[in-house]
């Protein structure tokens, strides 16, 4: 379905307000799918990204930086998360011995459980999604949105 058919707009519109419409929208629908796979766990969509870079560091801690800085959205509060997560057990959080400012995040067994629980539902919505496109066309599409969002 076109996007002005979505958003019953009864003007022509742009190719350049087009493309920004359809990747807001295509975004939000497959967050409403993404969140539907994580609310029988009571996560979020920043909580279980927080859980994957955790997972990433391959028992290593990471600290807030490395965690903000691989967070898909910028703008999440990692501090929050981390304490949201610790609530349900899934990391732990302790003060580096090396520098008392800083704070190390380690996932727990029961976070690395969790995901692992996840994995496949989350390789099943990648899947669905990616269902109508041949493997040329989302290598053309990665690369497209890649092009698209790296402004100079």
């Amino acid at each position: 379905m076109k996007i002005e058919e979505i958003i019953k707009s009864n003007k022509t519109l742009k190719d350049a307000k087009k493309v920004i419409l359809n990747i807001l929208y295509t975004q939000n629908v497959i967050n409403d799918k993404f969140n539907e796979i994580l609310k029988p766990n009571d996560l979020s969509s920043e909580q279980y990204n927080v859980l994957r870079i955790l997972r990433g560091q391959k028992g290593c801690p990471a600290n807030m930086c490395i965690i903000q800085e691989r967070m898909l959205a910028k703008n999440s509060n990692t501090t929050r998360l981390i304490d949201k997560l610790l609530l349900k057990k899934y990391v732990t959080r302790e003060v580096c011995p090396n520098n008392r400012r800083k704070i190390e995040v380690l996932i727990t067994q029961k976070g690395l459980d969790i995901l692992t629980d996840l994995d496949p539902k989350v390789e099943e919505h990648e899947h669905f999604f990616a269902a109508n496109l041949e493997a040329e066309e989302l290598e053309k599409l990665n690369y497209l949105l890649e092009k698209y969002r790296n402004i100079k």
